[in-house]
């Protein structure tokens, strides 16, 4: 039987206008589904409750409804709606971990997500053969990492340096060569056992998701999938410390 809207009331809340509406919208469903309040096999409130409900537009709640699945914690249904998954998989134990160097994990993934989300809709909107092809060289690079235990940073940055280069501004390739592996936080943290290959694997499928939004031209779906890729990482990293 088809599961019904959740009932219970979401803690939305209004947006303020001056905010990011879509990321604002994208990391509160992200809380109800984490803390318990959405589980997996709920259907999402309508497209018209949640632009109702946090006072925004029904385009803001598509995008971010998008931004949800690129992260892998819903599912949408053919003329059914929205339905929440079970959460990607996180880390494992990882020992004598320092909050202050979560912290700092953080604020860059933060200062990431304010730029590279910008660069994924630039690049789907002026991506050129040879940009495709870069970024298609990183993902085989990254899956050829990931398939003999190895963690995949240098064709993962590779992927993020290409789809910068796909914007035509030379200053998103700048920003990522001034933070150089501080942009990809893994090696900082514990080695690559401790990951496990369910998570590489969901990063892989973040980035594929990205490259095929470049590839088709949608800057809304492209900058969707990026902001889900980096606010996940976030959310991921900060539930470390």
């Amino acid at each position: 039987m088809q599961k019904q809207p959740s009932s219970g009331p979401l803690a939305l809340g209004t947006f303020p206008r001056s905010k990011n509406l879509v990321g604002m919208l994208s990391e509160h469903l992200e809380r109800e589904i984490r803390e318990g309040r959405l589980v997996p096999g709920d259907r999402l409130p309508t497209e018209a409750a949640l632009a109702a409900s946090a006072g925004v537009s029904r385009t803001v709640v598509r995008e971010a409804v998008a931004s949800l699945k690129a992260s892998g914690l819903v599912e949408t249904r053919q003329g059914a709606g929205a339905f929440v998954r079970q959460p990607p998989p996180g880390f494992g134990p990882v020992p004598g971990i320092e909050r202050a160097t979560v912290d700092d994990i953080v604020w860059i993934l933060e200062l990431r997500l304010a730029v590279e989300v910008e660069a994924a809709a630039l690049a789907a909107s002026r991506r050129k053969p040879a940009d495709i092809e870069a970024l298609d060289g990183a993902l085989a690079e990254m899956a050829r990492a990931h398939a003999v235990g190895q963690d995949g940073v240098a064709a993962d940055l590779a992927f993020h340096r290409a789809l910068a280069a796909a914007t035509g501004n030379p200053y998103f390739g700048r920003f990522l060569d001034q933070l150089g592996e501080l942009a990809l936080p893994r090696r900082r943290l514990t080695p690559h056992k401790t990951f496990g290959p369910d998570y590489l694997d969901l990063v892989e499928r973040e980035h594929r998701a990205i490259r095929d939004a470049v590839v088709a031209g949608d800057a809304a779906l492209a900058a969707a999938a990026m902001r889900g890729h980096l606010a996940g990482s976030r959310a991921r990293y900060a539930g470390l410390a």
